[in-house]
């Protein structure tokens, strides 16, 4: 009798404090730890590691990662890898798999880890897309073929450690992925945020902190350079997964492969040249954000003079707001509802209506397949030599910068 009792109490004590009595700050220190470290695994490993081949892991890491994925998410890399090549080759198309522009916002958020799993199950997505992972005996005879066997793993862990409230971590675990990754990142990173960079797709930046999901807040930095090891392109953002990229290859863990081009001004050339257009053409997505910015601010120097010049007309004023918000995105990417404001602030602006036709004859410079470099080199000084002459002051900066771009 005296031994059931005392198991009675050992196994009340185990569920009520678990094996190691931890705190309920311990256990939430630990949950936090462990999610994170979920995440880190998920960016430096499946995505900037395996799906877009921007750095090379040692044996080292690249198994703890993958041991670790296991046992917190139970995701298959080739499974993962495919899906997510397939999201950048048909990204915003009903061909995405999670793509909130098609699917809307409210299926990607609250259902995110459903679609993945239904993609997972195609397998003409995982043959075609799914090229290059992981195929050795652990990964065929463990990780792939008992795949949810490690989060039953985790939960067992987790009940010994921290007996009852363990099933609650585990939960947190469990969800964290789901919600982050399949969520947050599918759905408001290509819906709401900030954008660097004009990328064919509708992505955006959730944060320039780049610190809960690892540095994939940054993901129109990311679809801008997708082969990028480093997500942060601004001195005001910061990348966490770059920074554990960085502690890894210090160790001689990880090997970076390529990084986002940066645009490097150095003195002014006479004419612009093959160079020049080679610069030019690499760092196309920042000289266009640049030239974005001078719309931007030509757009509120309009607004300002019309308000001092006693204009109070709202359509007006309105339209040269709406400027200011849209005239420097592609057109396929300007609603259509708003494109009547842009028509009407251009018709009162020459300067506007200037500096977006030159928009175009600048974007062409890499769109056209069908021209020879040379002809390239002398659209561009052409171009360069229409924008010093406009008179716009933005415009003659913006010329002045691209005669000194360097490759």
């Amino acid at each position: 009798m005296d031994v059931l009792i005392s198991v009675h109490d050992a196994l009340v004590d185990w569920l009520a404090h678990g094996l190691a009595s931890f705190s309920g700050w311990e256990i939430l220190a630990f949950t936090l730890v462990a999610t994170h470290i979920t995440i880190a695994s998920v960016t430096i490993f499946l995505h900037r590691a395996q799906a877009h081949r921007a750095l090379e892991l040692h044996a080292i890491p690249s198994h703890f990662f993958r041991f670790w994925l296991w046992l917190t998410t139970g995701m298959v890399t080739k499974e993962w890898v495919a899906i997510h090549r397939k999201h950048h080759a048909k990204c915003e198309t009903e061909d995405d798999p999670h793509s909130p522009q098609t699917r809307g916002i409210k299926t990607v958020l609250l259902t995110g880890s459903e679609l993945y799993r239904a993609e997972a199950k195609v397998d003409e997505t995982v043959k075609k897309f799914g090229h290059n992972t992981p195929d050795d005996w652990i990964e065929r005879n463990l990780y792939t073929r008992y795949s949810w066997q490690g989060v039953g793993v985790m939960l067992i862990i987790d009940l010994l450690l921290f007996g009852a409230v363990g099933a609650t971590v585990w939960a947190v675990q469990m969800l964290w992925i789901p919600i982050t990754a399949a969520g947050i990142i599918n759905g408001l990173g290509h819906w709401w945020g900030y954008r660097n960079f004009e990328a064919v797709d509708a992505s955006t930046n959730i944060s320039p902190l780049g610190l809960i999901i690892g540095g994939e807040e940054l993901h129109n930095n990311h679809h801008t350079y997708p082969t990028s090891a480093k997500l942060s392109v601004k001195p005001y953002e910061f990348d966490i997964g770059w920074a554990y990229i960085r502690g890894l290859e210090m160790l001689g863990l990880a090997k970076v492969r390529k990084t986002a081009p940066q645009l490097k001004l150095g003195s002014v050339r006479p004419v612009a040249d093959g160079k020049t257009l080679e610069a030019i053409i690499a760092n196309r997505y920042e000289v266009m954000a640049k030239y974005a910015r001078g719309l931007r601010r030509v757009s509120k120097s309009e607004l300002q003079r019309l308000k001092s010049e006693g204009v109070t007309c709202e359509n007006r004023l309105g339209a040269l707001q709406a400027a200011r918000r849209w005239l420097h995105r592609d057109a396929d990417k300007i609603p259509s509802s708003v494109k009547p404001q842009l028509e009407q602030a251009i018709a009162v602006s020459p300067g506007l209506a200037q500096l977006v036709a030159m928009r175009e004859e600048l974007r062409s410079l890499w769109t056209r397949t069908n021209v020879s470099a040379e002809q390239l080199v002398a659209d561009l000084q052409a171009w360069l030599r229409k924008a010093e002459e406009s008179g716009i002051a933005a415009l003659q900066e913006f010329a002045l910068k691209l005669r000194a771009a360097h490759a």
